[in-house]
């Protein structure tokens, strides 16, 4: 049984696993030019890669809900709850892992996007789906989709910060 936007969600789960990818590669960029890998580049690589997994099973979640022949309501409400509590979790303790892990909270505009519009999105995803509303797949989709952009923007942000940082050489006989 093929659901609603199975084409969409099979594309979304390809390019979420090409920008993650994409992102770490950049972030080998630094060691390969000789420069050491700080804290934020590795709590960066860490978070992009646990974000950009959670949303590729997201996205391939509701096909493979369709193969037990569940009826397509509850593949959305079932998805929907399976994406979203991981995902809001990650949203709304990223401020306090980030301040953990680096030392300092996430920039504003970070913040705003990346926390803020992005767990909104995600529960208001969440509310609709579990109302049971004529569109929760397009809802869906949507919350995924948005939500791998604000990643995108998340990481775009702090590369910026990343590749202003003064490059410490790497000395592979220091102690680490």
């Amino acid at each position: 049984m093929e659901i609603k936007g199975a084409t969409l969600l099979y594309t979304l789960a390809g390019l979420m696993i090409t920008f993650a990818g994409f992102s770490a590669l950049l972030l080998a960029l630094r060691p390969a030019a000789g420069a050491r890998l700080s804290l934020l580049d590795r709590y960066l690589a860490k978070t992009v890669m646990t974000y950009i997994f959670v949303l590729t099973a997201a996205a391939l979640l509701p096909a493979l809900l369709a193969l037990y022949d569940i009826q397509e309501m509850w593949i959305w409400r079932c998805s929907g709850v399976l994406f979203a509590l991981p995902m809001l979790s990650l949203q709304v303790t990223y401020p306090h892992r980030r301040r953990k892990a680096v030392g300092k909270g996430p920039p504003p505009a970070v913040f705003a996007v990346f926390v803020v519009f992005g767990s909104t999105v995600t529960l208001a995803m969440l509310g609709y789906i579990s109302a049971g509303l004529q569109y929760s797949a397009a809802a869906y989709i949507t919350a995924l989709t948005i939500d791998f952009f604000t990643v995108i923007f998340g990481y775009l942000i702090a590369l910026d910060v990343i590749m202003q940082q003064p490059m410490e050489s790497f000395d592979p006989s220091a102690p680490h």
